[in-house]
């Protein structure tokens, strides 16, 4: 009796086997035969990047190209957000994929006929807009895996969530947006998703390789603003003011003190970055007041309190000592980006599949930061990253990094983020 149970299950279970195989294979090759359009998609939006919380224009052809492929579409989430749903032809577990849609205020320097001529004003300056971080690649890869999924709608064992998100880079002063807006809204409900899938392409990882790890792989995010105030005087006599330009140089010192001398970087990394100082309008003129701006990224909770008391007291001490006074705040901008290591587990097996064994990678944690993050405070994620370093530097082209002028990206890259998307989504619901 026992022997034929046996031979009865081994009965039922390889048609089930063959099944999954069969939709990963069609899927696959499907996505082979649209990547010239998701290159397309990507130059488009390229050359037609918008600011966070701006992304009109581009949330718009999103929801365009999913309604066209007959998925339901909510767009005004968290502002510019589009989220397009598959309901697949089988009952199943709900998957969400999610791209960040935002560019940068970043003025390319990049010979492409492609080339960003964007113009705008931002924080009262005028700049070029730029994908300099590669948004526009994700918009195009998570577009190719929507058109993939909906010719094969019948054959999904599940609910997929596309989320095209808004203001990862950011959202300007005064404003609330990115994944912690569109989560508040419910963009994880209705109907609930079980688990979520992020990516990022990177101009250091050779294309076709992918870079992952469990748990902790992006840094917290937070931004400091420190107001100094002294008293004003001519530049001829500085003994007459309290000079708050000089006491915020102290100040910026004293800051590095804390990754230095009180961080316990053998534990985690942890960086303090002064990006913005301000102060004077005329050259002899002492001015009476100063600003700094500045980020801190962590990747350990207990080190991220010490770095936020230290800043405080170091900025409020020095200026005691010249006789100066000051505001600080600090403002949460991300939390930890970290991969649930129960579903990094199970999920590394597609990544391989992928891309092949040779060319996966385990990686260190890096202190750039990511939104994503918060989405994985609600449920599980996995967040991983795809190779776009060009083979060769193209003639007269400079290769620059993220957030730079001459970021560069080889479009070869984009069918891996495809082809891994696909293999995540149908692995995950064939075998939960």
């Amino acid at each position: 009796m026992k022997k034929n149970f046996t031979i009865l299950l081994v009965f039922i279970l390889i048609p089930i086997i063959g099944f999954a195989q069969d939709i990963n294979q069609i899927a696959l090759e499907k996505a082979e035969e649209i990547e010239e359009k998701v290159i397309e998609w990507r130059r488009y939006f390229h050359q037609n990047p918008e600011l966070s919380n701006r992304e009109y224009e581009t949330a718009k052809k999103i929801a365009k190209h999913l309604e066209d492929l007959g998925l339901e579409v909510e767009t005004g989430i968290a502002h510019t957000g589009v989220v397009g749903l598959l309901k697949g032809g089988k009952s199943g577990p709900v998957v969400g994929l999610r791209a960040d849609i935002d560019a940068l205020p970043v003025t390319e320097r990049n010979d492409l006929p492609f080339k960003s001529e964007v113009v705008t004003e931002y924080n009262g300056k005028e700049t070029g807009v730029m994908h300099a971080c590669g948004h526009d690649t994700h918009i195009a890869i998570m577009m190719g895996v929507a058109e993939v999924f909906s010719e094969i709608k019948d054959k999904i064992p599940g609910t997929i969530k596309f989320i095209f998100q808004p203001a990862e880079e950011g959202v300007p002063a005064g404003e609330r947006g990115g994944a912690k807006m569109m989560v508040e809204e419910g963009v994880l409900k209705n109907p609930d998703v079980d688990a979520i899938f992020g990516l990022h392409i990177n101009a250091g990882t050779p294309v076709g390789h992918i870079k992952y790890k469990s748990e902790g792989i992006m840094a917290a995010s937070d931004r400091f603003t420190i107001k100094v105030k002294g008293k004003q005087a001519h530049g001829s006599t500085p003994w007459a003011s309290i000079d708050p330009i000089a006491v915020s140089a102290r100040i910026i010192n004293g800051l590095q003190y804390i990754i230095s001398r009180n961080s316990e970087l053998t534990n985690e990394a942890a960086v303090i970055t002064v990006g913005i100082m301000q102060g004077g309008v005329r050259y002899n003129i002492i001015p009476e007041e100063a600003y700094l701006e500045g980020t801190i990224r962590t990747l350990d909770a207990d080190m991220k309190k010490m770095i936020h008391e230290k800043i405080r007291i170091t900025a409020q001490k020095i200026a005691e000592i010249e006789g100066a006074t000051v505001e600080v705040e600090i403002i949460e901008n991300a939390p930890l980006t970290y991969n649930d290591p129960e579903l990094t587990r199970k999920m590394a097996a597609s990544l391989e599949k992928t891309v092949g064994a040779e060319k996966l990678h385990i990686m260190k944690a890096i202190t750039g930061a990511e939104d994503f993050s918060y989405f994985q405070n609600e449920i599980p994620g996995l967040y991983f990253f795809i190779g776009g370093q060009p083979n060769e530097q193209p003639e007269g082209q400079a290769l620059g990094g993220h957030h730079t002028p001459d970021f560069y990206i080889d479009e070869s890259g984009l069918i891996t983020g495809v082809k891994a998307f696909v293999n995540l989504t149908l692995d995950y619901m064939n075998n939960n």
